[in-house]
């Protein structure tokens, strides 16, 4: 009884080493993964007009991106979607701000208008890329071409609610802070807008007729 006792304890001990040793095999995979896939962004943004804003907004879905270019856009396009839409509802509260000028009262419900137009556009944006699926060929351009028409304008409609607070009769805290927040919006959906040029540059027909053409 005292042999078997003892092992029992001996395999008791040995499978809670076996245990502990899988758990710390598993998180040294997962840190890797994490490292590949941080080195994966970073080398991505690389390609983006605002490089340092890419990083830090896409590093803390690294896991979820992993070394998808695809997943790279897609995130990339739902974190402009989430700033845009805080941006607007932000701007839509200056129009109650005490003694606004009737000026820049006018300024602020044409970027309200601007940034709902935006806010429509990315997330048009986020659902055709989501349904693209294994979209291929004259498909994928169809697709692809979609979501940079559509960013396109959300850019446009982001620069054109700036454009309406220029000149000096514009200043003050209400114009300042809308432009900190739209400014913040319209330079992620300009790196988003390069991340999704970056993956249709690698994944759309041009580039698969050129890997095919390879010895």
């Amino acid at each position: 009884m005292a042999k078997l006792g003892c092992s029992l304890l001996v395999l008791s001990s040995l499978l809670v080493l076996l245990n502990m040793f899988n758990q710390v095999e598993s998180a040294i995979t997962i840190t890797k993964q994490d490292s590949n896939s941080l080195d994966f962004i970073r080398a991505s943004c690389k390609a983006t007009t605002y490089p340092s804003l890419c990083v830090r907004s896409l590093s803390p879905y690294a896991d979820k991106i992993r070394q998808s270019q695809r997943q790279l856009a897609q995130t990339a396009l739902a974190v402009s979607l989430s700033r845009a839409q805080s941006a607007a509802d932000f701007v839509s509260k200056m129009t109650r701000v005490k003694g606004i000028k009737p000026r820049q009262l006018g300024a602020v419900k044409d970027c309200i208008e601007n940034m709902g137009d935006t806010v429509d556009r990315l997330s048009q944006s986020v659902r055709e890329l989501g349904h693209m699926g294994r979209a291929a060929g004259q498909d994928f351009a169809w697709h692809v071409s979609n979501v940079q028409t559509w960013v396109s304008a959300a850019l446009t409609d982001e620069n054109t609610c700036l454009d309406g607070f220029a000149g000096r009769y514009m200043d003050g805290n209400v114009k300042t802070a809308i432009r900190t927040r739209v400014v913040s919006v319209a330079q992620v959906t300009s790196n988003a807008l390069a991340l999704v040029n970056r993956f249709a540059s690698k994944h759309g027909p041009t580039s698969s007729m050129a890997a095919a053409q390879q010895p």
